[in-house]
């Protein structure tokens, strides 16, 4: 019975963030309306989590670079080693 509750609670809430995540323009509300204040609250989501995931990709990227070369290292180490 929770989980049922629980899936409905879910699927509404993701239903109406699609429904204003294709409003970008917020010039169309008056300033003090709830409208107004979603709108703007939406616009800082989507830059933060694009933001995140730029940052994410970049460290990445970055790790794989730079610890190829380590890696490289090390298994030159490991087949000194063991004699291969």
């Amino acid at each position: 019975m929770i989980k049922k509750i629980s899936l409905i609670i879910f699927s509404f809430f993701a239903l109406c963030n699609y429904t204003y995540s294709s409003e970008n323009d917020c010039s169309n509300f008056k300033k003090l309306s709830i409208n107004y204040i979603k709108c703007k609250a939406n616009l800082a989501k989507e830059k933060t989590l694009s933001a995140g995931q730029n940052f994410v990709e970049d460290t990445k990227e970055f790790q794989k670079k730079e610890w190829s070369d380590e890696k490289k290292k090390m298994d030159g180490i490991k087949k000194k080693v063991l004699g291969e």
